[in-house]
């Protein structure tokens, strides 16, 4: 609303004048509790970093207990090529995707590491290890659901 040269001279005579005013949080009372009023400068990136850990933590669950959930289907999808690369490394079968992961590993396995001397072939004997049969241990998994007292 605009306020014409009459309306501005009658606010003057009667003594009425533009004003503004500001509320100063001091503390900031929720459910019996008291926070200091910093708890309101909330930023869009501290909301982004809030769902972006909760989406990490809810793969991260999908993934370990097998319960498949959105969140865990990228990484659900980058480990089934992976596999499928590496079945690719010991057979005949091969893809496009998996020719480029060869030529770069055959590259990767003849370039020369920091000490500067050249890695040796793939295919030069290498020194025979001895596989040792490892016991199966009994592990005690300690009061795991609070049941041992």
């Amino acid at each position: 609303m605009k306020i014409e040269a009459t309306h501005a001279a009658l606010l003057d005579k009667l003594k009425i004048r533009p004003f503004s005013y500001k509320m100063y949080v001091k503390k900031v009372y929720d459910d019996g509790a008291i926070f200091e009023p910093s708890v309101l400068d909330i930023t869009t990136d501290h909301i982004l970093t809030g769902f972006r850990s909760t989406i990490t933590n809810l793969a991260a669950i999908s993934l370990g207990s097998g319960y498949i959930t959105q969140p865990a289907v990228p990484h659900l999808l980058a480990n089934a090529f992976k596999n499928l690369a590496a079945v690719t490394f010991d057979t005949d079968y091969t893809f496009e995707q998996a020719e480029k992961l060869k030529i770069a590993a055959q590259s990767a396995t003849f370039a020369a590491p920091v000490g500067g001397q050249a890695a040796a072939p793939q295919n030069a004997p290498a020194a025979k290890e001895e596989k040792k049969e490892e016991e199966a241990a009994d592990v005690d998994m300690g009061n795991l659901f609070g049941d041992d007292y």
